[in-house]
């Protein structure tokens, strides 16, 4: 079946992109993770594309199509310009694998990771001092719940640790576009005290206290449900010299707890004083809202999407919400990619992991 699957799906490609393209990325569902292999040889023998990487997820995209139960193979390539695959390992605080030279600046990066092995963030920190301000969009596999289980491939070549990536030289004008999908509450506070990922005060008050003090006069009845239900996050400012702060403006943290006793409150991250915050709301019509608003009045040739494995029919209740929007947005272009397990995007013009996001490289966009 996949073998079939494949060469239906390269044909196609063929005749609409031709031999020997600069990029391709497969993606399939964990039903073909072990098959992943020779649908890589497969596909790099019938194409020939100068840059191949791939890897099996929970679920897999196409043009308008998110397929989240049953086997799926998503095939997407294109002529973006000068392309190179790398295989990628963290040792220590140094990268393994990223070529040196490089045949050409590279203008962007297409990254895939195994979340149990390579620390991406720390992958960021260390482009950041080599390449600063080169965009990183991609996503973790998720198609394993533990180590050893993920499935990478470069080439023809496929790995179960570390990541793969394509880097992508001038030509490819590939524009990245992060849907973090919350929307701010209440006014922005400074981190008075903290240790950590743990906010002590905001604005010299507890966190709790601070919020008590917006559920009471700040939120709607529906706007606290959000809250009780799990959809709090905190917003750290990124660029702390604007005059004012919206939606954009803000990294997007989980809200991972509080002390009742203390009032302080835990966070997916580390905060430090002096750091300007604001709490978020998440839910199914505010990332809907915030997608439509990313993608209005968008132009591409082609996408690749990296969404959340915790939004399509868990976040939206109803399939492909994610990739409707964007096709509608778009029109029918090309488009592949996964639900990851923390999607990679810049903000700020810094590339971060994020979480319940939708990040996506958009091929020849003009905006």
């Amino acid at each position: 079946m996949a073998a079939h699957a494949v060469g239906e799906l390269a044909g196609q490609v063929l005749e609409s992109v031709g031999p020997e393209p600069d990029l391709a990325a497969v993606f399939v569902s964990p039903a073909h993770a072990g098959a992943l292999e020779d649908i890589a040889g497969a596909v790099q023998a019938l194409l020939s594309p100068t840059a191949l990487i791939g890897c099996a997820a929970c679920s897999v995209t196409g043009t308008s199509r998110e397929v989240e139960d049953g086997p799926a193979i998503s095939l997407w390539a294109g002529r973006v310009g000068p392309a190179l695959g790398a295989e990628l390992a963290l040792v220590g605080d140094e990268v393994v694998g990223w070529p040196d030279p490089l045949p050409f600046e590279p203008q962007a990066v297409v990254l895939l990771a195994d979340p149990f092995s390579f620390a991406a963030e720390q992958f960021f920190a260390w482009l950041g001092r080599r390449h600063p301000g080169l965009p990183v969009v991609g996503g973790n596999a998720s198609a394993a719940a533990g180590p050893g289980g993920n499935r990478l491939a470069v080439g023809a070549r496929v790995v179960s640790s570390g990541a793969v990536a394509a880097l992508l030289g001038p030509g490819a004008r590939l524009t990245p576009v992060v849907s973090q999908g919350c929307r701010p509450v209440g006014r922005p506070l400074a981190v008075t005290a903290a240790e950590g990922n743990v906010i002590y005060q905001l604005a010299g008050r507890p966190p709790l206290e601070r919020l008590m003090q917006l559920a009471e006069g700040g939120l709607t009845e529906e706007e606290v449900a959000i809250v009780n239900s799990g959809g709090l996050h905190l917003g750290v400012v990124i660029d702390e010299h604007k005059e004012e702060f919206g939606r954009g403006d803000f990294l997007i943290r989980n809200v991972i707890g509080a002390d009742r006793s203390t009032g302080a409150m835990a966070v997916g991250d580390e905060v430090a004083v002096g750091t300007t915050v604001q709490f978020h709301l998440r839910d199914a019509i505010s990332a809907h809202e915030d997608l439509c608003r990313l993608m209005s009045g968008r132009r591409a040739e082609a996408a690749l999407m990296f969404t959340c494995n915790g939004r399509g029919t868990r976040m939206f209740g109803r399939p492909d919400h994610d990739a409707s929007v964007v096709s509608q947005a778009l029109g029918s272009v090309p488009a592949a990619g996964m639900f990851a397990a923390g999607e990679f995007g810049p903000v700020g013009g810094a590339n971060f992991v994020h979480g319940f996001t939708t990040s996506l490289a958009l091929f020849g966009a003009v905006r």
